[in-house]
């Protein structure tokens, strides 16, 4: 063969050397894995498949059938009737209701806030590594685990509107008068915002906790260097690296917030004349105890469209903020 011959040859093709041994091997087995994994890839749907059907059940459909009801007349035993917007007509256009979502637009803003700030304030003083701090912030984290009934009837004692009542005898140490507390219609809703934060906080702290260990703590070290305060320090460096962790506790805080029911069902039922009375309760006397539920229904609704504005505007104002 020439020369010019040999360089017009075309060239052989290089192959891939093949695995042999062990190589090989795990190569076959990890072809059958990746198989085996994606031929079965309704596992994690098996396992999730008892929960949903749970949340279908009694959260999804129940949401639906209440959707439903808000447009009917409900009639047990009788037959359900349409009566399209006459319930949200009605429960816009009562007195009753607008106090109610007043009530509980204060109250959750006030809770909001409340929690928040004390949750941040025992999450600096509780920040670090200890035997000691871990006790204490279980000790802390308490009142978030005790059912709320028992919260509630521990409130109740404390607000005794006596002299001898445990927060009037604290009151009385500082020469301020006996308070009537959930019993006086001036200071009820007040006094249940206390044992919302009380309640709250401690669910705050914990998550301002595992926020504080992701800022940087040469951050801290660079504003001690150029002569920042403490407070100087918290306020330009702790608050903006938790950011992210404010709007997410802003969300459920005011969600938890806009939704309370039980502590006020349980300290006042929405009294003493209506000063304590939120979205919550009222749904449940108009629709179980009035046998409303048509009405009921369209509050339940319509609260539910006030938590989802507010979640959305959050959700627009922190994706506004990261650009």
């Amino acid at each position: 063969m020439s020369l010019d011959q040999a360089k017009r040859a075309p060239l052989p093709e290089r192959r891939a050397p093949r695995a042999t041994g062990r190589g090989a091997d795990r190569a076959a087995a990890g072809r059958r894995g990746r198989d085996r994994r994606a031929g079965r890839w309704w596992t994690p749907w098996l396992f999730l498949a008892p929960a949903l059907l749970l949340f279908l059940y009694f959260k999804f459909i129940p949401m639906a059938n209440a959707l439903t009801m808000s447009f009917q007349e409900v009639q047990p035993y009788l037959g359900n009737r349409w009566v399209g917007t006459d319930n949200y007509a009605t429960v816009l256009g009562s007195d009753g209701f607008r106090e109610a979502a007043w009530h509980t637009v204060v109250l959750a803003a006030g809770q909001t806030a409340g929690s928040m700030l004390l949750g941040l304030a025992l999450a600096l003083l509780m920040e670090g590594r200890g035997r000691r701090l871990g006790f204490v912030r279980s000790a802390a984290f308490l009142p978030v685990v005790v059912p709320i009934a028992v919260v509630a009837e521990l409130w109740r004692i404390m607000y005794h509107p006596t002299e001898d009542g445990m927060v009037n005898s604290l009151l009385g140490l500082v020469a301020s008068g006996p308070s009537g507390f959930i019993n006086d219609p001036d200071s009820s809703l007040v006094s249940l915002m206390v044992t919302g934060i009380w309640r709250g906080a401690p669910y705050d702290m914990m998550i301002f906790l595992a926020g504080l260990a992701s800022v940087d703590r040469g951050l801290y070290e660079a504003a001690k260097v150029d002569g920042a305060s403490r407070f100087q320090r918290v306020w330009h460096v702790t608050v903006p690296g938790l950011r992210s962790v404010f709007s997410i506790l802003f969300i459920l805080a005011a969600i938890r917030g806009l939704r309370v029911f039980t502590e006020v069902f349980l300290l006042t039922n929405g009294g003493p004349d209506g000063s304590t009375e939120v979205v919550m309760t009222l749904i449940y006397k108009l629709g179980l105890e009035q046998n409303r539920l048509g009405v009921g229904a369209a509050g339940a609704v319509l609260l539910f469209l006030m938590t989802l504005v507010l979640t959305i505007v959050v959700h627009l104002v922190r994706r506004r903020e990261s650009r």
